[in-house]
């Protein structure tokens, strides 16, 4: 029998969801390469640059919780852009370990650059939703994550590095 005249056959839900899983990493994936490609940087890079220059002077810590994530994920990200010339680090006047963090004019013009949304299209679309909604994709997601049986320590890496 041809193709065209072969009955369909109903798509599983499971598969349908796992359609919808790529659609939605395809989405983020893109949009990091975009930006990349734009500008030479990473999206978490990008996301670190914009905290920064909405919040000048911002601390380690402060960006860290920001970003959600981990301070030593921040620090990684400030290693990088230090090195890049894209942010100054200035210390503390009364403690020296605390570090207020500003971005360069470089990173200025290059943040003009960025198609946006700065922090990526999954938080942004994320912060769109209703709160009944995001209610309901957080226990579907638990009930997930529970029977895939994994280390939930990724939840604090940006979605930029994995």
């Amino acid at each position: 029998m041809p193709r065209s005249n072969r009955p369909t056959l109903p798509t599983p839900p499971s598969i349908q969801v796992l359609r919808r899983f790529r659609v939605v990493f395809n989405a983020v994936r893109s949009h990091f390469k975009q930006i990349e490609k734009q500008v030479g940087l990473g999206g978490a890079q990008v996301w670190a640059l914009n905290a920064i220059r909405d919040q000048p002077g911002i601390g380690l810590g402060e960006l860290a919780k920001c970003m959600d994530v981990h301070q030593s994920t921040a620090s990684n990200l400030v290693r990088g852009l230090l090195q890049k010339d894209l942010i100054r680090m200035d210390k503390g006047i009364q403690d020296k370990r605390h570090v207020h963090l500003h971005i360069t004019p470089l990173a200025q013009e290059l943040l003009t650059k960025v198609p946006g949304p700065f922090e990526g299209v999954l938080p942004a679309a994320l912060d769109d939703l209703p709160t009944d909604t995001l209610q309901r994709l957080d226990q579907d997601l638990a009930e997930l994550i529970t029977r895939l049986q994994v280390d939930v320590a990724a939840e604090n890496i940006p979605l930029a590095q994995l």
